[in-house]
């Protein structure tokens, strides 16, 4: 967990510095698809914008769907601390998804002055929590503390089958946490100067994030009991499960699960409200069917309502999956991070494609070389990420360990395809023009 934390700091930060450049060169909500558009040739531009919209918009659906239903198996596996008989079935699980879906609805709907706030709110208790599971964690240790070297380095190459590889399957959770640094795009029409602020957001993303996760990471590394130990954790969740066995008592995991549970919580809502702009955006640019109603704009609380409804239900809608085979769900939740990555390579390819001449001349900028060198390991890393989220986590494989994520993406784009080829060319003629920036139809 540490190296590959690091690891995935280092090629994400490249990312993130490299959308940050398209963002401050233009800054809109419209984010990937605008990019694109702006960037590619004119003959190409509107189908390539097209379809990098709809692997944005199908990324911000996912993540925002796999951060909810990952809120409530966490809520699940918390109740199974003081009752490890229970097993929760699926549609209890649904229950708790969709009560997360209503509430986190009815916030971004009803309480939109108060989410600077609430961001506010969510970097001090973050701050708080880290502090408080790092003394705890260190101050305790029930089932002893581990070597240095076991700490920061040490990994079971036996448990997944994949042997050595299984490094490369171990980064997969820190890969998901920095996914969705581009969705901040989606709040560009929301702030001021946004060709300077909007940049500096996304590239602090993950040096802030990684660096609050170290002092995380390290004290749970340090102090968690063997791996065939937590394989069994319930609801496949292990987090309370290591807290609760290092405390020494369900009450001491509790605990510290609740400072985790609030921290998701603000993430559920952050990251809805960025997925509904997001939806809103391409609905405004007549993308997405019956797109009049999802771009309406609630006037009196300046609230895109319907695309914020249209998020919810989508995500409600998508989750009746893991009724039927947990498989499946796993599979969207990949199918986030694959969708996201790849609508952030089809700009940053472009721009490389055009010498970098659009983004050399933004206000916030690398610079010609520094910048070949960033977007090069950026578009490397989302290749390679894209190949690691579509691999089964176990060995050997069969239908119920296999990872149909590439599956499933495939599928959304064809649905697309479809739609485009039906009707959306007639009326998609790219995103409008934003800050001034002429665009050449």
């Amino acid at each position: 967990m540490f190296l590959g934390w690091i690891l995935v700091l280092i090629v994400d930060e490249c990312i993130a510095l490299s959308l940050g450049e398209l963002a401050s060169r233009y800054p809109t909500s419209a984010g990937p698809y605008y990019w694109s558009f702006q960037l590619a040739p004119p003959r190409f531009r509107t189908v390539l914008s097209f379809v990098t919209g709809w692997t944005w918009l199908i990324g911000n659906w996912t993540i925002t769907l796999s951060v909810n239903f990952g809120f409530a198996s966490l809520i699940a596996a918390c109740v199974a601390l003081y009752h490890p008989d229970f097993i929760i079935e699926p549609w209890q699980l649904l229950l708790i998804f969709y009560a997360i879906c209503g509430i986190t609805f009815l916030i971004c709907a009803y309480g939109n002055r108060l989410l600077p706030a609430v961001d506010t709110a969510c970097a001090a208790f973050t701050a708080v929590a880290i502090l408080a599971t790092l003394v705890c964690l260190s101050a305790k240790a029930e089932v002893g503390r581990n070597e240095v070297g076991e700490t920061l380095g040490g990994y079971d190459t036996s448990l997944s089958g994949w042997g050595g590889f299984s490094f490369f399957i171990g980064v997969l959770p820190a890969a998901y946490t920095f996914s969705a640094i581009g969705m901040v795009s989606a709040m560009a029409e929301e702030c001021d100067d946004p060709a300077v602020k909007l940049p500096r957001a996304i590239a602090l993303c993950v040096p802030v994030g990684g660096v609050a996760g170290l002092f995380f990471i390290i004290p749970i590394c340090a102090t968690m009991p063997a791996l065939e130990y937590i394989l069994d954790a319930p609801v496949a969740q292990a987090l309370p499960y290591i807290f609760a066995a290092v405390m020494g008592s369900p009450a001491g995991g509790l605990g510290l699960s609740i400072l985790v549970l609030i921290i998701t919580f603000f993430c559920s809502i952050s990251i809805t409200v960025a997925a509904s702009r997001c939806t809103w955006a391409f609905a405004r640019d007549k993308a997405i069917p019956v797109s009049r109603l999802w771009s309406r704009v609630d006037a009196r609380r300046g609230v895109p309502i319907w695309a914020l409804a249209l998020t919810t239900v989508v995500q409600m809608l998508l989750g009746l999956i893991n009724l039927g085979s947990s498989s499946a769900f796993l599979a969207f939740v990949s199918v986030g991070v694959i969708s996201l990555a790849v609508s952030y390579a089809i700009p940053i390819s472009t721009s490389m494609w055009h010498r970098r001449r659009e983004v050399n001349a933004a206000r916030w900028t690398m610079g010609a070389k520094v910048g070949w060198v960033v977007n090069v390991i950026a578009v490397l890393w989302i290749v390679f990420e894209t190949v690691l989220f579509s691999m089964p986590q176990v060995l050997p494989v069969d239908e119920v360990t296999m990872n149909y994520a590439i599956v499933v993406f495939m599928g959304f784009m064809v649905l697309s395809a479809v739609w485009y080829g039906v009707y959306a060319r007639k009326v998609y003629v790219g995103p409008p023009e934003s800050d001034g920036i002429k665009v050449e139809r």
